[in-house]
């Protein structure tokens, strides 16, 4: 009953949200094409990068752009339902969260649903049509263990950069300002991650591993569906995130139970 109560009640803060930005609907439509016309361009680049190549270190045209789609729709899903975290710096240093403490309903469910961001449907257009096109051709021989890894690859990813926004908030408890780390680990990762990991070197895999777990849900799945190994348990991978939201769970709460009020 209070999963379906907290469900109903995001729903509402996402309608109130929507309704808002649909108030200006010319602003609304020039803001979603502007975002559609910046993750284009990324496309246009990795087009332009393969009129002259025919493949990256064994990846073809299509297997890149599965890989690109993937993470551009994971960001953006992240941003969507997850972008109050990455205001919550502001909310600090209001006051606003000293109210979210106040009211009987989760700090989380509240930052979350008090910025749902309709805007980021502009990359998500991208990512679909950049994603049709990689499946289109790529190397994936197409089954129902490939069709349910990209979902989890899909999901994943979403959790995992979701993880980074709240692991991004958590700082503010302690610093007040967010940090600039966090960004390069989030934008940065959304930036290379269009590529395979492998090609960065053996360096950049062991950090997106054990430090911060990009490969899970891009890398290794990557390879199955590509039939680069026939493990069909590195298709689940993806299912690794869990731990790593947990973890950035953990380091929220240990954030939430130190917090002094500081707004103004």
């Amino acid at each position: 009953m209070k999963v379906k109560k907290s469900i109903t009640l995001y729903l509402r803060y996402a309608s109130v949200c929507v309704r808002s930005a649909m108030e200006y609907k010319l602003s609304f439509l020039l803001m979603i094409v502007g975002r559609f016309l910046i993750a284009f361009t990324e496309f246009v680049a990795i087009k332009f990068l393969f009129s002259g190549l025919e493949e990256i270190k064994g990846y073809s045209y299509g297997d890149i752009l599965l890989c690109f789609s993937v993470i551009q729709m994971s960001f953006t899903l992240a941003e969507l339902f997850g972008n109050g975290f990455k205001a919550f710096s502001g909310m600090v240093k209001s006051g606003e969260f000293d109210r979210m403490l106040l009211r009987p309903c989760s700090p989380i469910l509240q930052i979350i649903g008090t910025r749902f961001e309709i805007g980021r449907t502009g990359p998500m257009i991208t990512a679909i049509i950049t994603l049709c096109i990689g499946v289109r051709h790529s190397q994936v021989v197409w089954s129902t263990a490939t069709a349910v890894t990209l979902l989890l690859m899909l999901i994943g990813g979403t959790l995992l950069f979701i993880g980074l926004f709240m692991l991004g908030a958590s700082f503010c408890f302690f610093t007040i300002e967010d940090t600039s780390i966090i960004n390069v680990l989030t934008y940065g990762a959304k930036s290379h991650g269009k590529y395979p990991i492998d090609i960065y070197g053996k360096g950049i895999m062991r950090f997106c591993t054990y430090i911060i777990p990009y490969t899970l849900i891009q890398y290794y799945p990557l390879q199955y569906l590509l039939g680069k190994t026939t493990r069909w348990i590195v298709g689940l991978y993806p299912l690794g995130i869990v731990v790593f939201l947990a973890i950035c769970y953990g380091i929220w709460c240990a954030g939430v139970r130190n917090y002094k009020s500081c707004g103004s």
